[in-house]
């Protein structure tokens, strides 16, 4: 049993899991802030090649700097996503992933490298909704072309219709770009929550599984969380298991009644008796 009650526990993010994943982190800072590097020395050339004069349509040149210019402005927030994620990665293996706070509260990191998926998912997305608003603007690069045909006749006749397409395709625009700015707002709040520490009561209402080796924790009110236990260092690994075990017995089985099969289960594969510090 615990000395007190009051006893903090820290539980570390292994040394091979820290160097493997802090090491696909790094890779994709680098490439997303070289891809933004490239965009902008492209953007600077592409400027200089062509005139700035006004007009009423959309010149390809344009559309095509507003890409550039979004890819760099996508890859620089997708460094800032992975700058949190990298110095998140950091605490846990400092500070400890898992944190067990007597028999209080338990406070936890989501480290997998899957986080580093999801973000570029993310970027993927928005860069797909980007190209949806440039799609519904070529209408009105065909307007700059459409005046410039042989028949006069067939010149009004095709900027006519680029024009009601035109129309059509600021919805489609509109649409994109909606999803876009909506997608920005919640990335402030993905980026705060990206391997930010979450606390959890243990209580009555709070809901503890273990699946294989994922810790899926369920608490009213607060976000759901699932923690891949094999980030663990071994040791601390099984430990955390059996402080767990001694407190769903001491919470009288009020947590999840098959808790206690579930980390039995999850201590099958270990090599060594589990040794409480």
């Amino acid at each position: 049993m615990p000395q007190s009650v009051k006893e903090t526990y820290h539980f570390y993010l292994g040394r091979s899991s820290y160097k493997r994943i802090n090491m696909r982190g790094w890779l994709m800072l680098g490439g997303c802030l070289l891809l933004a590097m490239i965009a902008l020395v492209v953007s600077k050339q592409l400027w200089t090649t062509y005139s700035h004069d006004f007009t009423f349509y959309l010149k390809w040149q344009d559309a095509l700097e507003f890409l550039l210019w979004f890819v760099a402005f996508l890859m620089l927030g997708g460094s800032v996503f992975v700058l949190r994620f990298l110095v998140a990665l950091r605490s846990g293996y400092r500070k400890g992933m898992i944190i067990l706070v007597g028999q209080d509260s338990l406070i936890v990191r989501d480290l997998v490298a899957e986080n580093l998926t999801s973000i570029f998912w993310i970027m993927h997305s928005a860069f797909w909704c980007f190209v949806g608003v440039l799609v519904g603007m070529l209408p009105e690069m065909l307007i700059g072309w459409t005046p410039h045909l042989p028949n006069i006749v067939l010149a009004v006749f095709a900027t006519a219709i680029a024009i009601v397409l035109s129309l059509a395709g600021l919805v489609v625009s509109g649409i994109s770009g909606t999803f876009i700015v909506i997608g920005c707002i919640g990335a402030i709040s993905f980026c705060r929550k990206l391997g930010a520490a979450q606390r959890y009561q243990l209580s009555n209402h709070i809901a503890l599984r273990i699946d294989g080796s994922v810790l899926t924790i369920i608490y009213p009110g607060t976000p759901e969380s699932m923690i891949d236990l094999r980030l663990l260092d071994e040791h601390d690994r099984r430990r955390l298991l059996a402080l767990l075990h001694e407190y769903w017995t001491d919470a009288q089985q009020i947590w999840n009644p098959a808790l206690g099969k579930e980390i039995e289960k999850a201590l099958l594969g270990a090599e060594e008796k589990i040794v409480l510090a």
